[in-house]
Order: C-alpha cells, then structure tokens, then sequence
C-alpha cells in the first residue's frame, strides 16, 4: 500500500513538472511573439469600474454609476434583470470617459431554467447614456459601440447564443428580425448560458483596433481567455459612456454582473497625467472635506468607548490579531493535517478494495471447487453406466443363439441393440468432451488475481477525454435542442 501511494505520488509530481514545463515554454513562446511589439502600459480607473463586496452603498446607490429599469444592485453583483418576462435594465456610468485607449473586463453571468434564454446581454461606450430602450434594455440609434451577448435566435439559423460587434453613427436601427447579422463589424459563436463559472469578456480598443476575448467559463482560471474577433481600422467617439443593459422577452434569464473593471491604455513611452490633475478641484476639496469629517467622527467614537469600557484600555490590541509568522505556522499545520486525513482515507478504500478481492477470491475458488466435483460425479456415473451397458450387450450376444427360433424376439433384441449403440455414442461423445476424472482432478485452481496498481497517466488520461468527448457531445446537442424555439414579443 505504502509502494502504491508512492507511484501516484511518483506520478502526480511527473505530471506536474510536465505541465508547468509546458505552461512555461508557451509562455516563452507568447513572451518571444510579442517582443517585437511592446505592450501598452494599463492603469486601473476605479470611477468607471465596479466590483464587490460592498459593490452597492446602503440606500442601493453604486458609486460613480447610475442604474435603471429593472436593475437590482447589491452587495455583490447587480442583477440588470431578473429571470422575468419582458424585463430591462441597464448600468451607466456618470462620468464621460475621455481616453483614447481603454480595456474593459467584464464578468457576468447569464442562467436561466429554461433550454434556451432571452434576450440577452449588451455593453455599451456610446456618446450618450442609453437608460431605455428597445436594444437590449439600451436604446437604439445609438452613436458608438456595442458588443452583444445574444442568446436567443430570431432568425431561425441556429446560429446563437453568439457575440456580435455592432457599430453605429446614430442614424441606423438596429436589425432585431436578423440579429443583427447584416450590420455585424464581427462575430463568434460562443455558449455563455448555464456556466459553472462566471463568464469573462476582455473588450481591447488600441490604436483603432477593437479586439474580443471570452473566457469560457469552464475553468476558474481567471486568464484563460479565448480568441472571439477583431475588428481594424474602427473609429469611435472620443468621449463616451460605458454601459451594461439587458432584456427578456417571451422567455427569461437571470443576467448578473459581478465586475466591471475599466482601464487606461497607453503607449509606451508616453507618461500619464496624474490622477490629481484629472480631478476638478472642487471634487477634491469635497472628498478631504468628507475624510476629515469621517476622520473626526471616527476619533470621536473612539474616545467615547474607551471612556465606557476602561478596562480595555490596557489589553493590547496586538493580541487580538495574529501575525504572519502565527498565520504561516497555523496554515502549515493544517495543510498537515488536512494531507493526514487524506492518508488516512486512501488507507480505508485501500482495506475496503482488498477485503472486497479476498473475499470475491474465496468465492470463486469455492465455485470452482464445487462444479470441479459436480464434474468428478458426472463422469463417474457416466462411466458406471457405460459398464452397465456393456453388461447388457454382452447378456444379449450370449442369448441371440438361444432365441433365434422365433422371428418376433429377433426383432426385438435388434432394436434394443439399435438404441444401446446410440446411446453408447452419445455417452462417449460427453466423455470425449468432459474429458477424463484424472485429468480434470490434475486441473489446478487459477491463481487469485493481483492487487490492482495505481491508476497510470495513460488511463487517467484516456479517461478525461472520453468524459470530454462527452460532455461536449452533451453540449453541441443541447444548442442544437435550444435553436428551434421562437422568440415571443
């Protein structure tokens, strides 16, 4: 048992020093393709972001942006609609968003109990805040950019959920009955409904590039983004609004957002203004003005509980608080212990695998022993009556010249004759199959089966992508089941 957790042990390691091997020289390979172009330099902009916990304040407010519709902040998420029918929400920010290069992250998530959902989900950067409208909660004529998340197919194509890259100068409606396929900058085919993690969409503009990864939301990786489209040479407004929106129709989804998270891109080489300087003065004398009376109250209330409760005064607050060298050691100990009762587990399935062997061992030794001497038994009756009717014929050799004299006994004594041969044939054919007792008594019992070893890589492997086959199989078959229903407006 001991040698066999070794070997897995052996194995897992080998795996994964094979695969940080692997993740390390893709990565050298993405660093080397990317030297010839360096990166723009990102600065996270927290007035035209949100993220939880603590993402809404107490009266429902999100800081620096304003909701609508049927938009449900809280604490952790905002819920642009809720799974309702003829619903819609959206989220925008307050300020205008006055760079020339941006990227925003965007997690969200898009259930429903249904097979297929409506309608789906929408960012914006437009000119102007889009509160209502008949676009995915936003409205139409829009002058700018929106990347749509569409989950329900109202051109019967079979071609959705999919993403779609729509532009727009404010003049143009937006095609609903097709999807917007015939005003589509670019596209892609991605399933973002129902997902075990939260979906990730990476929107990049840089140097008049539009550029859409996905992360699936089939892994927790935060960074496994995939390639959805691009689109050169886009120009957009300089100056714009970031927005969410979202919309149900006939049939309804749940469509959460979890963060929205914005940033500066600049290129290199080039510094950023300060982030003082791009503040009116007014705003930060408001924000020092609201410090130093939150300072004040903050001293205040302190004064007042030490006066309540004097003898707390003494007791240092370090104590209350463990240190990292406390927080190392407890977390070692656990990870100890947590490793001993894993142990302690795979030696109890280990005992519960062999007792099950031993014991099916024994039973099929027992089967064997037994038909061995059904078998033994068989033969030897088969044998005794062979005698026996080697017995009678030779009885009816010696008693054919005495009852010769009449035609009838003759007849008789032949046809006992025909059926003593035919039953000494078939008796000699079973004993020419069975063979004989001694060489089934020489049989010896086959040996009981070794203890299974750990389980190799190659199994294991073959193992994950026949699940994986599957479960995509499972997938591509629901999207398919999904397509055929019709939206109801």
């Amino acid at each position: 048992m001991a040698v066999s957790i070794g070997r897995c042990l052996a194995a897992d390691a080998c795996l994964l020093i094979l695969t940080l091997t692997f993740h390390h020289s893709h990565a050298d390979n993405i660093v080397a393709g990317a030297s010839t172009e360096e990166a723009p330099h990102r600065r996270f902009e927290y007035k035209y972001s949100f993220k939880g916990p603590h993402l809404s304040q107490t009266d429902g407010i999100i800081p620096f942006w304003v909701h609508s519709g049927n938009a449900i902040p809280s604490a952790d998420q905002v819920r642009i609609t809720p799974s309702l029918r003829s619903q819609k929400g959206s989220v925008w920010t307050k300020n205008t968003v006055n760079f020339d290069h941006w990227e925003a992250e965007v997690t969200f998530r898009v259930s429903g109990r249904g097979r297929m959902g409506a309608d789906g989900l929408a960012i914006w950067f437009t000119t102007a805040q889009g509160l209502d409208g008949p676009v995915y909660g936003a409205a139409d004529n829009w002058n700018g950019i929106g990347i749509f998340f569409d989950s329900f197919d109202n051109d019967g194509k079979k071609n959705n959920p999919a993403v779609l890259v729509v532009g727009n100068n404010g003049k143009l409606v937006y095609d609903h009955p097709n999807d917007g396929t015939t005003q589509a900058l670019g596209t892609c085919l991605r399933d973002f409904r129902n997902k075990p993690y939260p979906v990730r969409a990476k929107i990049t503009y840089y140097k008049k590039t539009l550029t859409v990864l996905i992360n699936n939301g089939f892994t927790p990786d935060k960074d496994d983004y995939e390639f959805c489209t691009k689109v050169d040479n886009m120009i957009i407004p300089q100056e714009g609004y970031f927005g969410i929106s979202a919309a149900t129709g006939g049939l309804a989804d749940d469509h959460d957002v979890l963060s929205f998270l914005t940033f500066r891109l600049t290129e290199p080489g080039q510094e950023l203004p300060a982030p003082e300087a791009e503040m009116p003065k007014e705003e930060q004398d408001k924000y020092q003005e609201e410090f130093e009376n939150f300072q004040q109250e903050l001293d205040k209330k302190k004064e007042d509980y030490q006066k309540e409760h004097p003898e707390v005064q003494r007791e240092p607050i370090e104590d209350m608080y463990e240190s990292v060298n406390d927080r190392e050691i407890r977390q070692v100990f656990e990870g100890q212990n947590q490793i001993h009762l894993e142990i302690k587990q795979l030696h109890r399935q280990l005992a519960m695998i062999v007792d099950e062997q031993n014991r099916y061992v024994s039973v099929v030794t027992d089967e064997i022993s037994k038909r061995q001497l059904e078998l033994v038994g068989q033969v030897g009756s088969l044998n005794s009556f062979h005698e026996s009717l080697k017995q009678i014929g030779a009885t009816q050799h010696q008693a054919n010249p005495v009852s010769m004299g009449t035609y009838e006994t003759v007849q008789h004594f032949s046809e006992i004759q025909e059926h003593l041969h035919v039953v000494k044939r078939n008796i000699e054919h079973l004993i020419t199959r069975n063979g004989s007792p001694s060489e089934n008594q020489g049989e010896k019992c086959p040996d009981p089966p070794k203890m299974p070893s750990c389980l190799d890589t190659i199994h294991f492997l073959v193992f994950v992508v026949i699940q994986s086959v599957l479960f995509f199989s499972y997938i591509v078959y629901k999207s398919q089941q999904e397509a055929a229903a019709k939206k109801f407006f």
